[in-house]
């Protein structure tokens, strides 16, 4: 039987990230339910670097791993992942606490409406305020995720595919671990990074879940009777009820923003959903929509507080949590990745994660008190 110093449950960008920094300074296996990673949640994203996405608790994370993300090393990546898009966040209310949820810490800018309809011709006059984050970017989610995969392996790093997790037990000073196949292994540390599957996974491995629940978000990408909207900036409704952004010269992809409570699965695209996208989209902007050319829905898993979990599990010796990043995953993902390596090898932590207070992330906020 196999032994590993490390054995990372789930291939997303959660756990191809922490496993590049990791490799090379422990044998560490990484396994992946499906036939290939990122197959769920990473590989369905429509990512962006937003900064004040997730709030006050998150930013942190997403403005350090900026730099990476636009500029990484060369033995990472020979160009960024980063494409200037732009967010404008509307109003209907005219309420002065609107745009309150923007961390005073993100560069936000206040728009007359001349500045908005000149920025998105055809804009509702129902949004009577607005807000401009320029810094916001696309993500190549894709590339990013690539560059990880590749880093992991060229460290050394193993991954099996097609094995999904039965079960794991800890007995004595490592963790024996079943794969559905028939295989096992053993392991000093077993990380938790399976996503929607988090929960599901600790159950599996006899360690109390968190309450980490997937939810499902739905995107439809439209085509429109408006042309120009490839660079269009991203518009979002301070409110949370939509998303959109210009995809091609005349699509665009849009979301209803929904967080749909579901059970860790392939998620898919409901028609009641895809309606609800049409409808908003349709109230924000005079474009007609011309037909949907197509749609896809990911899922997305938060801990109660919403806030990312990484650390060791309080009672489960071995067991470390990298799990519960919501909708911004991808945008955190090198700091993220970063922090936890430091907690998981007891190192010091790499200076784009120094003086960071990991506390706030750690599984032992949720133990009984």
């Amino acid at each position: 039987m196999d032994h590993f110093d490390i054995v990372i449950v789930g291939g997303g960008i959660a756990g191809a990230s922490l496993g590049a920094e990791v490799a090379g300074e422990a044998r560490v296996l990484l396994i992946e339910a499906e036939s290939y990673p990122g197959m769920h949640s990473t590989g369905r994203s429509a990512a962006f670097w937003l900064e004040s996405y997730g709030g006050a608790g998150v930013a942190p994370l997403s403005t350090a791993s900026k730099d990476f993300l636009a500029n990484p090393p060369v033995e990472f990546a020979e160009s960024g992942f980063l494409s200037p898009r732009g967010t404008i966040h509307v109003d209907s209310t005219g309420h002065v606490d609107a745009f309150a949820f923007l961390p005073a810490s993100v560069e936000t800018l206040a728009m007359s409406r001349a500045e908005l309809e000149a920025a998105i011709p055809g804009i509702s006059p129902r949004w009577v305020q607005a807000r401009s984050e320029p810094g916001c970017a696309d993500i190549d989610v894709a590339g990013l995720h690539a560059a990880y995969l590749r880093q992991y392996r060229r460290r050394g790093g193993t991954l099996w595919a097609d094995a999904r997790l039965a079960s794991a037990h800890r007995g004595g000073e490592w963790w024996t671990v079943m794969i559905e196949d028939g295989l096992s292994v053993t392991a000093d540390t077993l990380v938790n990074a399976a996503g929607a599957w988090a929960d599901p996974v600790a159950t599996a491995c006899e360690v109390a879940p968190l309450g980490i629940a997937p939810k499902r978000r739905t995107m439809v990408q439209l085509r429109v009777g408006h042309s120009g909207l490839s660079r269009l900036p991203q518009v979002s409704d301070a409110a949370g009820s939509f998303y959109f952004k210009g995809e091609g010269d005349r699509s665009v992809w849009v979301s209803p923003h929904d967080e749909i409570a579901t059970e860790a699965c392939d998620a898919q695209p409901e028609e009641i959903d895809i309606a609800v996208a049409i409808d908003r989209f349709e109230k924000a902007v005079d474009w007609p929509v011309e037909r949907v050319e197509r749609s896809w829905a990911g899922l997305r898993s938060f801990a109660p507080d919403r806030l990312p979990v990484i650390g060791y599990d309080v009672a489960a010796p071995g067991f470390f949590w990298f799990a519960g990043q919501g909708g911004f995953g991808i945008q955190t993902a090198p700091a993220a990745a970063k922090l936890a390596a430091a907690g998981l090898l007891g190192r010091e932590p790499d200076p784009m994660v120094v003086g960071f207070d990991a506390a706030i992330y750690s599984p032992a906020r949720f133990a009984p008190r």
